[in-house]
């Protein structure tokens, strides 16, 4: 017999109903005397008082709060050992709780013979070890004028007939796996480092679905020896994550050979969704957790704030060289002295004198903070595993904030933040970056995407692909349709600091972020990376 998961109350009618004939059940009103009239006069009949369903009912209750006592009062000819037989049934599935109702309509249907008989329908919830739901019926016959249970074994569970049993055996749960977006699993000594970096983020996520917890089945007992199992235990589900191995591999690829610490993220900028996470070498996530200058990939949401206050790209703006701004220097990657040109074109060639002039004159009373938290700065980042969440402290004044438009001084963030900033863009809304799904996520917050304004999204589109056309990335081969936006933040102290390098940007529907420590010029390290990855993705069908 295959194994099922429960016993249903249709499971049990018989293959050939009892023929009706005529129904024999009683009238409701009980204890009427009925004349009937027979040779040589006028007899009394007594009708059975009461009904199938109530005694069914009282049984049920009384079943359901083992009341035992009760139940015997309710059957016709209870064994010997009726309350032992029924606390051993309960003992062997260990129930803690158990419920007993008769369902609606009743199921009764009329037996005929030399007692008036039927059989009323019932479901059983039993709570334990092992939680196990059944149908059963009870047989019920017209005894001395009323109602009662005809009982068998095959009452407790229709499975049991004499000399059978029910019992819980416990089992070693499966390990639970973690798949990839394609099913594939990822909680493996195969999987990619950095794959694994991720699994050990989720086991801190959710240590409960890590653990082996021990399941159990029911298995049908004659004797000693199983006869089927009727129930199996639940699949423990896998842990299912957005990861692409083709995607995660292409990035993979892309940081082949670079000799300094590197991370690159990739998302689906409609989604949210994170497509790949490589860090190279491993040890740490420093795409999820580590806190980076973002440096002029930041002039993305400067840019925007820019744009929404009303400063169109085709504007006449400056940059020159250096800039005392607040009573502090500021200067050009290189000291390059572009003059006068257009706003998009101060964007293409990462003019940091221009953003830092602009946003002091235009974008004070904390406008600029505004925006970054649009771009999800300051708000709590909850994937599935790990992870920090961009930092925009209140400038304090105005060279902090001149610092803070170009990604410097206190602005902080990981590639997992960047890389969704960029998916902003591609998308038009900021979307929070998600790594596992169907999962109650501990903390998260609300997954609403925030839309940004349809001008600002118009005007960035314009902006970043200028970046690889004509701007700072140009001589890098990027596939066609490529937006970006290059980086190259400051760190430590000196005349000429050491700084990382940063590239971020999309192309379609996926969009990335690229981050080497201590690289250097986003235009000459993190660029040409990002190109690699792009044109290592696998083409659509």
């Amino acid at each position: 017999m295959a194994p099922q998961t429960g016993t249903t109350y249709a499971s049990l009618q018989p293959e050939r109903p009892p023929r009706r004939r005529r129904t024999r059940w009683p009238w409701i009103l009980a204890g009427l005397l009925v004349p009937v009239v027979a040779a040589g006069g006028v007899i009394w009949a007594l009708r059975t008082e009461g009904s199938a369903e109530e005694t069914a009912d009282r049984y049920l209750l009384a079943w359901s709060e083992q009341d035992y006592a009760g139940m015997r009062a309710l059957v016709a000819d209870p064994p010997a050992d009726f309350e032992s037989r029924h606390r051993r049934f309960l003992a062997d599935l260990k129930v803690a709780e158990a419920t007993f109702d008769r369902p609606s309509p009743s199921g009764v249907f009329a037996d005929t013979g030399p007692d008036a008989e039927g059989y009323i329908g019932f479901s059983a919830k039993l709570r334990g070890q092992r939680d196990f739901d059944y149908g059963g019926r009870l047989r019920l016959v017209e005894r001395d004028r009323t109602w009662k249970v005809a009982w068998t074994t095959t009452t407790l569970h229709p499975l049991l007939k004499a000399g059978r049993s029910l019992r819980v055996v416990a089992r070693t749960a499966d390990p639970v796996k973690v798949v990839a977006a394609d099913g594939t699993q990822v909680n493996t000594p195969e999987a990619p480092g950095s794959v694994q970096q991720l699994v050990e983020g989720m086991r801190q996520t959710f240590p409960d679905r890590f653990k082996a917890p021990g399941r159990s089945r029911i298995d049908l007992y004659e004797g000693d020896r199983v006869v089927e199992t009727v129930a199996e235990p639940g699949g423990n589900r896998p842990i299912q994550t957005t990861i692409d191995l083709k995607v995660h591999q292409a990035g993979a690829r892309a940081l082949k050979g670079v000799d300094k610490p590197a991370s690159l993220v990739a998302l689906r900028a409609s989604t949210g969704e994170i497509l790949a996470v490589v860090n190279a070498p491993g040890g740490f996530n420093r795409a999820l957790l580590g806190k980076y200058p973002p440096g002029s990939t930041f002039k993305v949401v400067t840019a925007s704030a820019l744009v929404a206050d009303g400063v169109r790209p085709d504007r006449q703006v400056t940059c020159p060289a250096e800039k005392n701004i607040g009573g502090f220097p500021f200067h050009n990657a290189g000291f390059e002295d572009f003059g006068t040109l257009s706003f998009r074109d101060a964007f293409a060639h990462s003019c940091n004198t221009t953003f830092g002039e602009m946003s002091v004159a235009e974008l004070n009373g904390g406008r600029l903070g505004e925006v970054a938290k649009s771009f999800g700065f300051g708000t709590a980042i909850t994937p599935g595993v790990p992870a920090v969440r961009a930092e925009f402290p209140d400038p304090k004044d105005d060279t902090d904030l001149a610092s803070a438009s170009i990604g410097q001084g206190r602005v902080l963030a990981s590639p997992l933040n960047m890389a969704s900033v960029a998916a902003a863009i591609a998308s038009g809304a900021w979307i929070p970056p998600r790594l596992v799904t169907g999962e109650a996520i501990p903390d998260a917050q609300p997954d609403n995407p925030r839309p940004l304004e349809e001008g600002v999204v118009k005007a960035l589109r314009t902006l970043m692909p200028a970046v690889v056309t004509d701007g700072t990335a140009h001589g890098v081969r990027f596939p066609s349709g490529t937006a970006g936006k290059t980086g190259t933040a400051e760190y430590g102290s000196g005349t000429e600091p050491p700084a990382h390098s940063w590239f971020i940007g999309y192309r379609g529907d996926v969009a990335f972020a690229v981050i080497v420590e201590g690289g250097g010029a986003g235009s000459a390290v993190a660029a040409p990376i990002a190109a690699r990855f792009l044109q290592s993705l696998p083409q659509p069908n």
